[in-house]
């Protein structure tokens, strides 16, 4: 192959080969979206360009993420800082943390940003008004990706299967209860998001389809993923119905479910399917206080949504999967 030159550079930026060069040797003078379209072509065409610190920074990507208190999120926003520091330092990440609570505000940081940005990787609960948003800034030529929630099926979207991940629990709740009798009730953060009601929908339609006459599946209590409310929700549950046999946590607040467990663990045995593996999930596992764990390995979403962007904007020429990101089931024997 003939090599690259700076021409080639131009015609791929589609500007002027002057400009091309004033960005290549850090000359100034030209403007960020400028040098952005240099450093695209550049890298798509492999053009061995000495790093100038005039293009530090020049390609931007804003991770928008709510719940920095979660384990969670802790973990997830944990997995983009250290991508953040194995990047190019042509590209930078930028991750904020916003109210879920405000989708006003939410949705009006996503499209009045306070920095020039290419790519933008965000989790949202469902709003009109973020999604209004999001889609205003995608037709503006900013790369989107969704993370874990999915608040509009029209942008693209990394995460687990949601569904099937309900439907699984289900399948290992029943099927390891057998013919115990009993009512099974669920937990999570509220109808906010799309992937908890995905994943109570998995998990009732599963128990509907089985047919069983052991099982009937009759509550679900939206804790808002926190362990307080959680906790007196599910305790509540326990003193009015005394049959419950098993519950699914779909989302946060499982330390709120432990402490209830373990106040009722003399009176009765309790099957608990949860999401999210932390090191307190894991000494509930190797107890037997929860018996399965469903992890969606934000590590792997996190990596995927970047991988995404950069592919998007010619970064990298890879092709990047788009099947869902593999869950993983973890009970006390891998754990």
């Amino acid at each position: 192959m003939s090599k690259v030159t700076l021409k080639d550079v131009a015609r791929e930026a589609k500007l002027g080969l002057a400009t091309v060069e004033r960005v290549i040797n850090g000359r100034g003078g030209v403007t960020e979206k400028t040098i952005e379209k240099v450093i695209r072509a550049a890298k798509k065409l492999e053009y061995g360009t000495r790093q100038s610190h005039f293009n530090r920074g020049a390609i931007r990507i804003e991770v928008i993420l709510v719940r920095p208190e979660t384990s969670f999120f802790a973990r997830l926003n944990q997995a983009f800082e250290r991508i953040a520091a194995s990047l190019d330092k042509n590209v930078i990440l930028h991750r904020t943390f916003v109210k879920e609570s405000d989708p006003v505000g939410m949705a009006r940081h996503v499209a009045n940003p306070a920095f020039r940005r290419s790519g933008l990787i965000i989790c949202a609960p469902d709003d009109t008004r973020v999604s209004a948003s999001l889609r205003k800034v995608s037709a503006a030529g900013v790369e989107v990706v969704q993370i874990v929630a999915c608040c509009d099926p029209d942008i693209p979207f990394v995460g687990i299967d949601d569904y099937a991940a309900g439907r699984c629990a289900a399948y290992y709740m029943t099927g390891m209860l057998g013919a115990r009798h009993g009512r099974l009730v669920a937990l999570c953060h509220s109808g906010a998001y799309a992937n908890h009601r995905q994943r109570i929908k998995g998990f009732s339609d599963y128990i509907a389809e089985k047919g069983s006459t052991e099982h009937s599946f009759t509550l679900v209590m939206f804790g808002h993923d926190d362990d307080l409310q959680s906790a007196e929700l599910l305790s509540e549950a326990l003193r009015r119905n005394q049959d419950i046999i098993g519950v699914y946590s779909a989302g946060g607040g499982d330390e709120g479910v432990a402490i209830v467990l373990q106040q009722w663990a003399k009176q009765k045995d309790v099957f608990w399917v949860g999401h999210e593996l932390t090191d307190k999930k894991k000494r509930h596992l190797q107890s037997g206080l929860m018996d399965i764990c469903i992890d969606q390995t934000p590590e792997v979403q996190a990596r995927r949504s970047v991988d995404m962007i950069l592919h998007k904007l010619d970064i990298v020429s890879t092709e990047i999967i788009t099947d869902p990101v593999r869950f993983m089931t973890i009970n006390a024997q891998n754990v």
